[in-house]
């Protein structure tokens, strides 16, 4: 968990994804189309994936991706994403976040 920690404060939009994830995929396209430039993770390309899949699935990630971090905090999945953008906080958040400049 301190790896994850370590990896989500460094920028303030972070993806755990695997690249075979098709909800993945769209949520890293929702948000590089916002312009919002996450760091993505890509769990199955990662030497340690394996044991940052199950440290997500122990923050309560399920599926364990995608798994979507906002300075530091973890949002949630592809759903919790998809619901914020819905009901027109999602950009808003981004803003606060200074991952958007508009």
């Amino acid at each position: 968990m301190d790896m994850i920690t370590k990896m989500v404060m460094e920028r303030p939009v972070v993806i755990y994804s695997q690249s075979s994830c098709c909800m993945s995929h769209t949520i890293k396209t929702l948000l590089c189309d916002f312009g919002a430039n996450p760091a993505v993770y890509e769990l199955d390309a990662m030497s340690r994936g394996r044991e940052i899949e199950q440290a997500l699935l122990r923050l309560g990630c399920s599926p364990a991706v995608p798994a979507v971090f906002i300075v530091g905090e973890l949002v949630g999945g592809a759903n919790e994403v998809m619901s914020l953008h819905l009901n027109g906080s999602l950009i808003p958040m981004l803003k606060r976040a200074g991952a958007l400049w508009v």
